[in-house]
């Protein structure tokens, strides 16, 4: 559905991709096999559902959940993927510039995750006033892992070893340490303190940006978008949240809706200025179709400069209307199955409630588990 053939222009049509003689075939760019494809794009489709899991932390129902997972993915993140990055596409044949998933995954998970955290409600209060971090230096360690992964998830994109390939991974180092260090600089003029968590923040945000836009523009163009993705999204995190009534009356766990929707947003926004056309040959294909608003002005070619930031403004506004509708009708749905939150009592007493265990049983606190329905039946077993 996100990769065949054209059932119209938003989706592809539905069929099996398991089987070996499709599995063996070319893939669709012809440089490696269908099985190879299947596997990159099925970690993509997870990672945005892991996202969009973050901003209903710690209240959602698990088997709500369960549902939500197959529903959003077929129903809403196909049409996504297809749109855009299908040759057949409709944002493709208009010439949208998404690199490796600045909207078919981190804006649309990003707003998807947003539209959930309203249906499914907030978490109780005492654990929105004060929800610290579990593990300081375990974040720090999960933080490497995932920048050090943003190597294969943008360099990855070419399907090939290459130039273009070389760039992005380049750019998205560059990108992600400018915008680091100026969220850094943020919290230390403002807060006074260098914060860790701020930090790993701006490195995320720095991530999403460069998305779109890895291997299509130039190194000094990677240093001014993270320049701004470690400052509008602090902005909007750290000045208009704290203004806005709606943003603070939904309950985004870890803050999705700035860290990827809004940094999403900017690198399309800003690839849609510092494209530059021979690098976006090397990558499409195709000399002069893809040209960022500021090489339009340089090359004489204003109404192809102009016409590229079009298309990427009316891509994040179909993505984000989209994701709203969608994702709200997907939570209804569910919502008629299963409650989309857990119960006051259920969250009260955490994941042994959901789960029949702790996470973290310290000192004396494991005895609770002898107290589970799932331990229980163990004991009555034996």
């Amino acid at each position: 559905m996100s990769f065949g053939d054209k059932l119209f222009p938003l989706l592809g049509k539905p069929n099996a991709a398991l089987d070996e003689k499709y599995l063996f075939a070319p893939a669709f760019s012809g440089k490696f096999p269908n099985a190879t494809m299947v596997y990159f794009q099925f970690v993509f489709a997870a990672i945005t559902l892991i996202l969009i899991a973050g901003a209903v932390l710690g209240r959602m129902n698990f088997y709500a959940w369960m549902l939500f997972v197959p529903l959003w993915l077929t129903f809403s993140y196909t049409f996504g993927a297809f749109s855009i990055w299908s040759l057949n596409g409709y944002f493709a044949k208009l010439g949208l510039i998404d690199y490796s998933g600045g909207f078919v995954i981190h804006l649309s998970s990003g707003v998807a995750g947003f539209t959930a955290a309203f249906w499914v409600g907030p978490r109780l209060n005492k654990d929105r006033e004060r929800f610290p971090p579990n593990n300081i230096l375990l974040m720090l360690a999960g933080a490497g892992l995932l920048w050090m992964g943003w190597t294969g998830f943008n360099g990855g994109d070419p399907y090939v070893v290459s130039m273009d390939a070389s760039l992005a991974v380049l750019n998205t180092h560059i990108c992600t340490a400018a915008s680091l260090l100026t969220w850094l600089l943020l919290d230390i003029t403002f807060f006074r303190k260098p914060s860790v968590i701020g930090a790993v923040q701006g490195m995320i945000t720095g991530l999403v940006c460069i998305t779109p836009a890895a291997g299509v523009v130039q190194g000094w163009a990677a240093i001014i978008m993270g320049i701004c993705s470690g400052s509008i999204p602090w902005f909007t995190m750290m000045v208009v949240h704290k203004k806005s009534k709606l943003l603070q009356k939904v309950d985004d766990t870890m803050a999705v809706l700035h860290t990827h929707a809004v940094a999403g947003s900017l690198g399309g926004i800003l690839a849609g200025l510092f494209a530059e056309p021979k690098l976006n040959s090397l990558f499409y294909g195709a000399y002069k179709d893809y040209v960022g608003f500021f090489y339009g002005l340089q090359m004489g070619e204003v109404r192809r400069g102009f016409r590229q930031l079009g298309v990427q403004v009316y891509g994040i506004l179909f993505v984000v209307v989209f994701n709203v509708i969608m994702t709200s009708l997907v939570c209804l749905v569910v919502r008629l199955i299963v409650p989309l939150r857990m119960s006051d009592e259920d969250l009260e007493i955490g994941d042994e409630a959901a789960h029949g265990e702790e996470a973290y049983a310290i000192w004396g606190q494991g005895e609770k588990q002898e107290s589970s329905k799932y331990v229980t039946s163990q004991i009555e077993m034996a």
